[in-house]
C-alpha cells in the first residue's frame, strides 16, 4: 500500500517535469523560428523529434511499483484457555527494525493437556498512531497465510479461520498442549503463498512459496 502511494507521487512528478520540459522546448523553437525564419515543415519535424525524445526519456525513467514488505514491528499472540484463567500473551517487539537493537521476545507458560484459542495481532508501531497490519491481512486474506512449527513434544496448532476460497489464514488458531515439556513455537507469515499446493492447507510450509513477511520464534514451557 505504501509502495503504491510512493509510485503515484513519483508518477505525478515525472508528468509535471515532462510537461515543463515540453513547454520550454516549444518556446525555444518559436524563438528560433523568429530568429532564423525556420520553415513550418522544419518546425514540425523539430518538434516531433524533440517530443519523441522527451517521451522516451520519461517512459524509461517511469518508476515501477516496488515489491516492498509492510513493516511489522510488533507481534502479539494471545492464547486463551478454554477452561478459563489468565491469557498467555507471547510478544515480539522490534521498533527499530533489522538494523537496530535486538528484538524483545517474550515467551509463555502453558498448562499441560489444555486447549487454547489463539489470536494473532500485528502492528507497525513505528507509525504514530500505530498501523494495524492485522486489519490489512484480514482484508487481503487470500494473499496471506501463517505457518506454525514447534519443538515442544505434544503441542499442535490448527487453523481457526479461512479466506473466501475456504483456504486457511491463521489469524485465529487453536493450540493444544500435551505432557509437560519445553521448547519453541515459530510463527511465519507468508505473502502470496500457493495455498493449493500439496500440504499447504494443512500448515506445511514446504511447498508454500511466496515471501516471508515476518518470522518469530517464542520460547514455550508446558507445565
Amino acid at each position: 500500500m505504501l509502495a503504491i502511494e510512493k509510485y503515484e507521487k513519483e508518477k505525478k512528478l515525472f508528468s509535471a517535469f515532462a510537461t515543463l520540459l515540453q513547454n520550454s522546448v516549444y518556446i525555444c523553437v518559436i524563438i528560433e523560428l523568429k530568429n532564423h525564419n525556420m520553415t513550418s515543415r522544419n518546425l514540425s519535424l523539430a518538434m516531433l523529434l524533440i517530443f519523441s525524445m522527451v517521451f522516451i526519456a520519461c517512459d524509461k525513467d517511469d518508476p515501477e511499483i516496488p515489491n516492498e514488505e509492510e513493516l511489522i514491528t510488533t507481534v502479539r499472540y494471545t492464547l486463551t484457555s478454554v477452561t478459563g484463567g489468565s491469557d498467555v500473551v507471547l510478544t515480539f517487539v522490534d521498533l527499530d527494525g533489522d538494523d537496530g537493537n535486538e528484538p524483545v521476545i517474550t515467551g509463555g507458560t502453558l498448562e499441560a493437556n489444555t486447549i487454547y484459542s489463539g489470536r494473532l495481532e500485528l502492528l507497525n508501531e513505528a507509525e504514530s498512531p500505530a498501523e494495524d497490519i492485522t486489519e490489512e491481512i484480514s482484508e487481503e486474506d487470500e494473499e496471506h497465510q501463517f505457518f506454525f512449527s514447534t519443538t515442544v513434544t505434544g503441542l499442535s496448532v490448527t487453523y481457526g479461520d479461512q479466506d473466501e476460497n475456504a483456504q486457511p489464514v491463521g489469524l485465529a488458531t487453536s493450540v493444544t498442549t500435551g505432557a509437560a515439556g519445553s521448547g519453541t513455537l515459530t510463527v511465519i507469515l507468508r505473502h502470496e503463498p500457493m495455498k493449493s499446493a500439496a500440504g499447504v492447507a494443512e500448515g506445511d510450509i514446504t511447498n508454500a512459496g511466496g515471501e516471508t513477511d515476518i518470522q518469530v520464534t517464542f520460547p514455550i514451557d508446558v507445565q
